[in-house]
């Protein structure tokens, strides 16, 4: 079931309205019913994967809770590997078995196992790193396993966050399956409101350069490198609004019943330095690689070339997590390649603000730095988004060629994309407007006075966007992007 869906506008409501009338202990049993009929409006067949994941999650954190010594990394492992067998065998086993073919062809073997399709279940890697992160907290003791099996199913399940995240933590949401929410008229509406946030980012701005974005990305040898490149800025847009727009409808959602979910994304684009940048993108799944990935390795306290191979393997790991693709792995290594050069160029970087006195003029120097940000993020978008490594390198390829900005020239040129002057418009005013809100939203100052500003002013901005939504958005239920994932 999609967000966007006119299945959910019936969903979410009833839910809600059932949640709030239910006495506290019949609450997490309604909302398990609910996630999993919320699941099985994709693929129905797929809820006993779910299952096992979670039933695998369940027994092993008990029985790792019981044990001492070495019996415990036998049971996280119990525990562990088949989790990340299921996920292999739905999300990898095309990939290295096409993989291995295409090796054995290039040295003239042949390699008898064809690609199987298998239909990867939505959100696999969201509910299982979510189920992963439990067990190892428990198997760490910073967690108390959770002995009720329906709010354990209720936690991995929970249908706000259950296809795309964000990814939470046992020590943040387990808990709040037995805290008792009553009705709170302030909190459903600043809940609803990030819901209507989300879905305008999703239908007005996502859903309407997804358009584009496909007819060029679809054949990009029919495209000049203006029109590749805007194709690419598109992309870099659209894909945040559509993935930060999912997560303020599952925040909202969540929020409306009384729920806490973790802030998922916060204005990356803002971001000064690629590290920043992850700090603020996708922030539960690299917190999460952060937590049992980086730091297992060693993070940053051990020899420099080992702190740059952790970075590194990070970065790569968490590109083959968002896909079985050779352009994901190469996506994941661009980034830990940005990273690591800004580690050997950052004494260079100094000493050139010094010369030429950027350091004094701390706005320039932080919008410069944020322009290259936007730049090397958007270089690295192209292999995330083509379809292959041959279309990713095509593109590349031709990106810096034909190049004219005359204005008939660039008018040709989203004509060719099928961007009307009707589009450039309604982009302009709405991603205009969604700058302004993150101007907003980074101002203490223009915080507080919003919130003391009257009603009805507060009101108009509200029914605003229902109007946007309603005159300028895409209803098509696109799915979105990172369901795939």
């Amino acid at each position: 079931m999609l967000f966007n869906s006119y299945e959910f506008l019936i969903f979410f409501p009833v839910v809600t309205v059932l949640y709030f009338l239910l006495p506290h202990k019949y609450r997490w049993a309604m909302l398990l019913v609910a996630s999993c009929v919320f699941y099985m409006a994709f693929i129905p067949i797929y809820i006993l994967v779910l299952f096992a994941t979670i039933v695998i999650d369940y027994v092993a954190a008990i029985y790792i809770a019981k044990s001492t010594g070495r019996r415990r990394k036998v049971l996280l492992a119990a525990g562990v590997v088949p989790i990340v067998l299921i996920l292999a065998v739905f999300k990898y086993l095309d990939f290295l078995s096409g993989s291995f073919g295409a090796i054995a062809n290039a040295f003239g073997l042949h390699y008898p196992i064809g690609v199987i399709n298998i239909i990867l279940p939505l959100g696999l890697s969201f509910h299982t790193f979510q189920g992963l992160s439990y067990v190892i907290e428990v198997y760490r003791g910073r967690q108390e396993p959770e002995r009720h099996p329906g709010i354990f199913a209720v936690y991995v399940m929970f249908y706000p966050q259950l296809v795309a995240g964000p990814i939470e933590r046992p020590s943040n949401l387990l808990h709040q399956f037995r805290e008792v929410h009553g009705f709170d008229a302030q909190r459903v509406v600043d809940g609803l409101k990030l819901m209507l946030w989300g879905l305008f980012k999703k239908m007005v701005i996502a859903d309407r350069l997804a358009v584009f974005v496909g007819e060029v990305y679809g054949a990009p040898e029919a495209h000049s490198g203006l029109g590749l490149a805007l194709a690419t800025l598109f992309f870099a847009i659209q894909i945040y609004c559509d993935f930060s727009g999912y997560s303020d409808i599952a925040i909202g959602a969540a929020q409306v019943m009384g729920f806490r979910l973790m802030t998922n994304f916060n204005r990356p684009y803002h971001a000064v330095s690629l590290s920043e940048f992850w700090k603020r993108w996708h922030i539960s799944l690299s917190t999460w690689f952060r937590d049992y990935l980086y730091i297992p390795l060693g993070g940053n306290r051990v020899p420099k070339w080992r702190w740059q191979f952790n970075l590194f393997v990070t970065f790569l790991v968490s590109g083959l997590w968002h896909g079985a693709n050779w352009t994901f792995v190469i996506w994941g290594a661009l980034h830990g390649f940005y990273l690591i050069l800004g580690l050997w160029t950052r004494g260079a970087r100094e000493t050139a603000a010094r010369v030429t006195r950027l350091e004094r003029h701390r706005t320039i120097r932080r919008m410069l730095g944020a322009v290259w940000v936007f730049v090397l993020v958007c270089f690295a978008w192209i292999f995330f988004r083509a379809e292959s490594l041959d279309q990713a390198v095509l593109i590349v390829r031709r990106l810096f060629g034909g190049w004219q900005l005359h204005p008939s020239y660039v008018s040709a040129t989203l004509d060719k994309m099928g961007v009307s002057a009707v589009d450039v418009v309604i982009l302009l005013l709405s991603i205009g407007f969604m700058e302004l809100v993150h101007l907003w939203q980074s101002s203490e100052e223009e915080r507080r006075l919003f919130a003391r500003s009257r009603a009805p002013v507060r009101w108009l901005i509200g029914y605003g966007l229902v109007f946007a939504i309603l005159v300028a958005g895409v209803f098509s239920n696109n799915q979105f992007i990172y369901f795939q994932f």
